[in-house]
């Protein structure tokens, strides 16, 4: 009974998005995504607008490989082309002084532009040639950029983020070009400060900094090597060390002779001492938190079974004053990963409190928002399924649903529709400043392949539910995108 007044209430409140004009889908044909949506008012029209990055298969070169929606109708606003894959989720800021957010975006083959946020020009694309210090350094994937101080004394916060990952080299061989972070001119793309990873392997990892405003250089960051097959370590940083090309200072947090660090880190207060504590997920399917001072392991957990590709979504899922941690995990070991587990973690004790198994294997992050307004986070997820017809052929479905953890009940919240996602993360929150929630998802369209790029389907759903307190996580490293729980 309570699972279906939750059902009820959850599907009164979507009643309306159905019939409203604001509720749309947009079809972009021959591309799909691994991008997650940001948004920001680009046109000045009141309503927010998407930001993806999209493409091709590999090494593909594409028209729409980065692009913006109107948040009103999805009706394309500006393109841009890319040589390969754009699967980073779009970082924000205003650097051409026009009062719209200009529009920073990542991805494989050393994919790095600036965009104007209004007119969709590119104010910079990272030079590789230029930057390959005669063939002695090559350049790989960047991951997703965070804003650090304004490094190079132009009035403009720049850029760090992570550069690593060579495609060319076969799984299991341990001959791999070393990762790097680096800073980058947030105005002018050219490279600032260049630090190689500590243990020489390869990085993946979208790093995550806890900026201090006052002593930029102080500020604490966390990184992790290594990949789907092989041995990688996860550090504790110094904004000044990679400054200095010392990575080599960094404080080593944990290690695995088999298995990398490929999900993004979190910052947040566990301890209760007003300082932010470190939350990893390993790729051997282990989740851990580092208290933020010393250093020293909180606690670790396992979902054993599984390896950890996405990012973790953080919120208050108990009656405690302690954030919980909710993670999708792979079921299996890479490259046979056919199913997902969740998992929501106590972030006080580390014990596991809920568990599901919930759809195929994607690497999309929840989101956290009350829908219910009883002060405890529900948790809102994409979720794939196959239907298989009378002959037995499969077709593939996709989905959101939500999670209850007072009632321990997961359900959809929209209804299933043809299609697969791979990696794209909902976002949630106010697209128009009135008070309701607001669910932005993507997918691919095709029904009968999980892993295609031949149609990508962007959706803006409008609920009646209302807002009742700020939403932290409501995107891909959390709303602000940096992996920081405020």
């Amino acid at each position: 009974m309570k699972h279906f007044y939750l059902f009820l209430l959850l599907s009164l409140y979507f009643i309306k998005p159905v019939f409203s004009q604001e509720t749309w889908s947009e079809v972009l044909p021959s591309i799909g995504t691994f991008s997650s949506p940001r948004l920001s008012d680009l046109n000045k029209d009141g309503v927010k607008d998407i930001i993806l990055g999209g493409g091709r298969l590999e090494f593909q070169k594409c028209d729409t490989a980065m692009f913006a929606l109107d948040g009103r109708d999805g009706k394309l606003i500006w393109k841009v082309s890319a040589i390969d894959q754009i699967f980073g989720s779009a970082a924000l800021m205003d650097i051409t002084n026009d009062g719209t957010v200009d529009v920073f975006l990542n991805g494989r083959s050393s994919e790095l532009k600036a965009i104007n946020g209004a007119t969709g020009k590119v104010i910079w694309a990272f030079d590789t040639t230029y930057y390959s210090f005669y063939k002695t350094k090559r350049w790989f994937n960047f991951y997703n950029p965070q804003f650090i101080h304004d490094a190079d004394n132009d009035g403009l916060k720049d850029i760090l983020i992570s550069n690593g990952g060579d495609i060319w080299i076969a799984p299991h061989n341990p001959n791999r070009a070393k990762g790097r972070l680096v800073v980058i001119s947030s105005k002018t793309g050219k490279l600032i400060a260049d630090a190689d990873m500590p243990d020489d392997c390869e990085i993946y990892m979208s790093i995550s900094i806890d900026f201090d405003e006052k002593n930029p250089f102080n500020s604490k960051l966390i990184f992790g090597t290594g990949g789907e097959t092989i041995k990688g370590n996860v550090y504790a940083a110094t904004l000044d060390m990679v400054f200095r090309n010392k990575l080599s200072e960094a404080t080593l947090l944990d290690g695995s002779l088999s298995k990398g660090f490929i999900s993004p880190p979190a910052w947040v207060n566990l301890t209760d001492d007003q300082q932010k504590d470190i939350v990893i997920a390993a790729v051997d399917g282990r989740m851990m938190a580092f208290d933020g001072i010393s250093n020293k392991k909180l606690w670790e957990s396992r979902v054993e079974g599984t390896e950890a590709y996405s990012s973790m979504a953080i919120g208050h899922f108990n009656q405690d004053s302690i954030p919980d941690f909710f993670v999708t995990f792979a079921q299996g070991v890479w490259p046979d990963l056919s199913w997902t587990k969740q998992a929501m973690i106590n972030g006080k004790n580390g014990n596991i409190d809920y568990r599901d198994s919930l759809g195929y294997y994607q690497t999309s992050s929840p989101v956290v928002v009350d829908l219910t307004g009883d002060g405890i986070e529900e948790v809102i997820l994409s979720v794939d399924y196959q239907v298989l017809d009378a002959i037995g052929a499969k077709s593939f479905y996709t989905t959101l649903y939500a999670i209850d953890f007072t009632q321990n009940q997961s359900m959809p919240i929209v209804e299933g529709v043809p299609g697969h996602n791979v990696s794209s993360t909902p976002w949630i929150g106010d697209m128009d400043n009135d008070g309701m929630l607001d669910i932005v998802y993507c997918h691919g369209t095709n029904a009968k392949k999980t892993y295609t790029f031949d149609g990508l389907r962007v959706n803006r759903l409008k609920t009646t539910i209302p807002i009742t307190k700020p939403i932290k996580w409501g995107a891909y490293m959390g709303s602000n995108y940096d992996g920081v729980y405020r």
